[in-house]
């Protein structure tokens, strides 16, 4: 706008929609009677043609990649702040990105298993416990070096609905619940409210393991007893089994799209080295130019328009976060398996330049079947 001004005589009006076609002059061609406007007047101030069409393509150039100051320091200001909170308030950072989701780049999993390798406890989705948001927690354990946790909220349960997460906090503020058919009858939950909290492990505090869970929803009175909410037979327990590890994995992810047991890389960790995969950790002490192959959850994928046709991929494992770049041709040739993949291994070269680490990928695979069904997604962006 500056340059307009002094080298075209724009006027500060002229300028202004000078800068509102530059923004869109891919799309709308809006710069053309830029072009003849500002080099009629630069000629006029004696400009010689070269120069007025340097000068014009570094304004489409910068149409392109040109940021405004004014909203750079207000980027840079957010971006200071957000900083200082991820630093030293880090569990009251992640639990407000995860409240207000589906705002922001990460998702809800990829920000709370960032929190537990950073240190953080963060505590099941509990009805005893749960609001609709996650909240903080105080910690008392030693073996967390943060004073406080992070208690997943009712809004983590896919399909778990706001007003009967606020019946169950209301009910719960007036006395603790005592058992499933007291809950169930106070909150006024229906059989799908019921469904989901015990398939998400919500109902653990009160009745045990899901399969526990779920017999004791089952078995809720539609009718409200005659003598008060909390006035309900006792009926003897049937043995269930408890759900193996790899069942409570799948249960997780169905329900709440993470989990805090083991990663499931870490299940199949053994597998995975025995074909020499490497992973997140190990590329800390690798060296630069070598080829492996690296495996991880796809968690996000990217094609920014001003990359050229590269696309960005995040892999996850247990130990922490992946990045590879994928070149047009490989994306085209292998769009199947870098589109559909949820768990994908990928054979190419490292690089690590000034500190940031990534692969160069040279061939895709898709490992999904490993995974036997886990509901892991993605976070695309275009």
């Amino acid at each position: 706008m500056q340059l307009a001004i002094v080298a075209a005589d724009y006027s500060p009006g002229e300028a202004d929609q000078l800068r509102r076609s530059m923004a869109a002059w891919k799309r709308h061609g809006g710069l053309e009677p830029h072009r003849l406007r500002l080099s009629e007047r630069m000629k006029e101030k004696g400009y010689s043609d070269e120069f007025i069409q340097r000068i014009f393509e570094q304004i489409k150039g910068f149409g392109s990649y040109g940021f405004p100051e004014s909203h750079a320091a207000s980027f840079a200001l957010l971006t200071y702040a957000s900083c200082w909170l991820k630093c030293h308030e880090p569990a009251a950072f992640t639990c407000a990105l995860i409240n207000s989701w589906p705002m922001g780049f990460y998702s809800p999993d990829q920000l709370l298993q960032d929190a537990r390798r950073h240190h953080i406890e963060v505590r099941p989705v509990d009805v005893r416990y749960s609001d609709w948001d996650c909240s903080l927690e105080p910690v008392e354990t030693p073996e967390y070096t943060r004073n406080l946790a992070i208690r997943m909220g009712l809004r983590m349960i896919r399909g778990f609905r706001e007003d009967d997460a606020r019946r169950i906090e209301q009910s719960r503020n007036q006395r603790p619940f005592k058992d499933v058919t007291g809950l169930c009858v106070r909150a006024d939950l229906d059989n799908r409210a019921r469904a989901s909290l015990a398939d998400s492990g919500a109902l653990r505090g009160l009745v045990g393991h899901r399969h526990r869970a779920r017999w004791e929803i089952a078995g809720v009175e539609v009718q409200r007893p005659l003598f008060g909410d909390d006035c309900f037979d006792e009926e003897a327990q049937v043995p269930l089994p408890l759900p193996s590890v790899a069942q409570d994995l799948v249960a997780d992810y169905d329900t709440l799209g993470t989990t805090l047991g083991p990663h499931p890389l870490a299940l199949l960790r053994t597998k995975l080295a025995a074909k020499r995969f490497r992973s997140s950790k190990d590329l800390l002490t690798e060296e630069h130019g070598r080829s492996f192959s690296v495996s991880g959850l796809v968690v996000g994928r990217q094609r920014p328009g001003t990359a050229s046709g590269v696309t960005f991929v995040t892999l996850e494992d247990e130990h922490g976060m992946i990045n590879v770049v994928v070149w047009r041709d490989l994306a085209e040739r292998q769009r199947k398996v870098l589109v559909g993949s949820q768990l994908m291994q990928v054979f190419g070269k490292f690089e690590y330049q000034k500190g940031v680490r990534h692969i160069i990928a040279q061939r895709l695979f898709d490992l999904t079947p490993l995974l036997t069904g886990l509901d892991v997604r993605s976070r695309d962006f275009k």
